[in-house]
């Protein structure tokens, strides 16, 4: 089986020796080259044609926002996982490189006290990726998993009954290459009758930042959730890193409550929190949706939603970054249906209605309420 050949473009020797080493003791990768600004870096994808590029943000001469550009620009498709720093300029940056083509991130090591803790960190969060976003058959690619065999043929679940406007709230998970689609989801979408709830794997920093580009670029309301926050019609609040996000039904309507529970999926947040709660809060009321991402965060999320007569839909495998999430929600017979990223807001739409819909008149909210 021929190995992962990666290059590695960053600006620091240091940075390109540590993972240089860590990616080299990896018997799946193999380190093919290294550039030390986004311009070396292109004429060396030129020359060596490597299966993924690792790459920084800040560079002289030619930096990593304006190198993914250039790639994508030229047609290249070619993996390109950026180098961030976990600081409020460096999320903004990473936010703008995923937007200009780059297909996830891995946050430099900070504050750890040695090379050897550097090391590890960088580990745990950059090989997974690079074995997700280049596929080998046979090698693992989510701690804890087992290599994937042949992929199971797609069931899709046999939709329930549901009265015109029975839907009270919409879920939405995503990871690597979700900040696009959640944004080219969003921005796709009418004005909903029901508010929308969003984990999308990010630290801290990260999540506030990515909530604040969505709502300056959309003509709905995004914020990062809050403890106790109620949800309203037609908002957007995304859970903030580090924090699971969990949907809750009072008095007061649906609101919002944020814990430091355990990680789930190696993950917090975690969509399976998410979904969860949502199916408790409102039962068949709900629609989840997952879209790209690495590991199976969702899927066990997903079984409560349905268990309790709510609907999950799944990003389709040719449109995701990484059809790891939505597959396997897919593979579990638990989607009703599973669609390009482009054709998800109109079935979403078609679902839930819109403000402008008769389907919610007072007579049609009132009738097809919470189950």
């Amino acid at each position: 089986m021929a190995r992962i050949r990666v290059l590695v473009v960053d600006d620091s020797v240091v940075i390109r020796k540590l993972v240089s080493d860590l990616l080299a003791e990896d018997p799946d990768i193999e380190v093919v080259g290294t550039a030390v600004n986004g311009r070396a870096g292109l004429q060396k994808i030129a020359l060596l044609k490597p299966d993924l590029v690792t790459m920084d943000v800040e560079m002289p001469e030619l930096n990593g926002i304006e190198t993914v550009r250039s790639l994508r620009q030229s047609g290249s498709r070619i993996p390109v996982i950026m180098f961030s720093t976990l600081t409020e300029r460096g999320a903004e940056a990473t936010l703008d490189a995923l937007a200009a083509g780059a297909s996830d991130y891995v946050p430099k090591p900070a504050n750890v006290g040695s090379v050897g803790r550097s090391m590890e960190q960088v580990r745990v969060a950059l090989i997974p990726r690079i074995k997700s976003l280049v596929h080998r058959p046979g090698v693992v690619s989510t701690p804890g998993a087992t290599p994937a065999a042949r992929p199971a043929p797609v069931v899709l679940r046999t939709p329930s009954p549901r009265p015109a406007g029975g839907h009270r709230l919409l879920v939405i998970g995503a990871s690597t290459g979700g900040p696009e689609a959640l944004s080219t989801l969003l921005s796709a979408l009418p004005p909903l009758p029901v508010p929308i709830a969003v984990v999308q794997h990010m630290p801290p920093l990260f999540t506030t930042q990515f909530a604040a580009r969505l709502n300056r670029q959309l003509d709905v309301e995004v914020t990062e959730a809050t403890n106790g926050q109620v949800l309203r019609p037609g908002t957007v609040c995304i859970a903030p890193g580090e924090f699971h996000l969990e949907v809750m039904s009072d008095k007061r309507g649906l609101v919002t409550r944020l814990t430091q529970d355990p990680p789930e999926n190696y993950c917090r947040p975690a969509v399976d929190v998410l979904f969860r709660s949502a199916a408790a809060a409102v039962g068949g009321s709900v629609l989840g949706v997952v879209l790209t991402g690495m590991g199976a965060d969702g899927a066990k999320g997903s079984r409560n939603i349905v268990d309790r007569g709510g609907a999950v839909l799944a990003q389709d495998q040719h449109t995701s970054v990484v059809w790891g999430m939505p597959g396997a929600v897919t593979n579990a017979g638990l989607a009703e249906r599973v669609l390009p990223l482009s054709e998800l807001p109109a079935e979403i739409t078609r679902r839930l209605g819109h403000v402008n819909s008769p389907l919610n008149s007072p007579v049609n909210a009132v009738a097809g309420g919470a189950r």
